[in-house]
């Protein structure tokens, strides 16, 4: 196991931290093509469609075709859902992550670095100007340095932010595709609030997002900033 440490976020990390973000999300492209697969909806639309087809041009080559064009279409389908939610986070808060998690206290953005290597990232964003909630955000570790409990390090790292902070919840939203980061945030004690669909896309696939909150004790309140490397 390559040893690594967890260190705030430099500007010279960006190249690095953008090229991880997108690979973590697109991870979930299969994922969600399977599921949609899955759907009764779907098989519906899978086996009426060519038979449809068929049965008014007699052309199993056209039902052929037709299936096939519903399968690509249905997998960019999946590719779009989180294609967009990467472009949302690239013109938002990752577009500069030393303003929106550096830029003022409260806030802050951690990398896991290992043999000089980017290779996990968490953000912590505060989204009350009373520091009632922090928001966990885009925690991500790359694919080879799994199962070294890298991940669970950068969410004890938030909330130990967060109890130096003075927050008294964390929260997060993760999709029910995620499960392994599902599986992760309750094992650590987050509990489910409600879930949501985002927008239709996301309702007529039937993926909810689900809302997490972690609470924490409302009298430790200090003035620690967002630490150093």
């Amino acid at each position: 196991m390559a040893p690594y440490h967890i260190r705030k976020y430099r500007e010279n990390d960006r190249t690095q931290v953008l090229g991880l973000f997108p690979q973590g999300m697109n991870e979930h492209i299969l994922t969600t093509f399977c599921h949609i697969l899955k759907l009764p909806r779907t098989l519906v639309l899978l086996l009426g469609l060519p038979l449809a087809i068929f049965l008014l041009s007699g052309s199993w080559l056209l039902a052929l075709v037709a299936s096939l064009t519903l399968l690509a279409a249905l997998r960019f389908l999946s590719s779009c859902l989180w294609n967009q939610f990467i472009d949302m986070s690239l013109r938002t808060d990752m577009s500069d992550i030393t303003k929106f998690y550096l830029g003022e206290p409260g806030s802050c953005f951690w990398v896991v670095e290992a043999k000089g290597q980017v290779v996990g990232m968490v953000g912590a964003l505060s989204t009350t100007l009373r520091k009632e909630k922090l928001e966990l955000l885009h925690l991500c570790v790359a694919s080879e340095h799994r199962n070294q409990g890298i991940a669970k390090a950068l969410v004890r790292t938030v909330l130990q932010f967060a109890r130096d902070q003075g927050y008294s919840q964390v929260i997060l939203t993760t999709s029910m595709l995620q499960r392994s980061a599902l599986a992760l945030y309750q094992h650590m004690g987050f509990q489910k609030r409600h879930q949501f669909f985002p927008s239709m896309i996301w309702r007529l696939i039937a993926v909810p997002v689900i809302s997490f909150v972690y609470w924490l004790p409302s009298d430790r309140a200090s003035e620690t900033q967002c630490p150093g490397p």
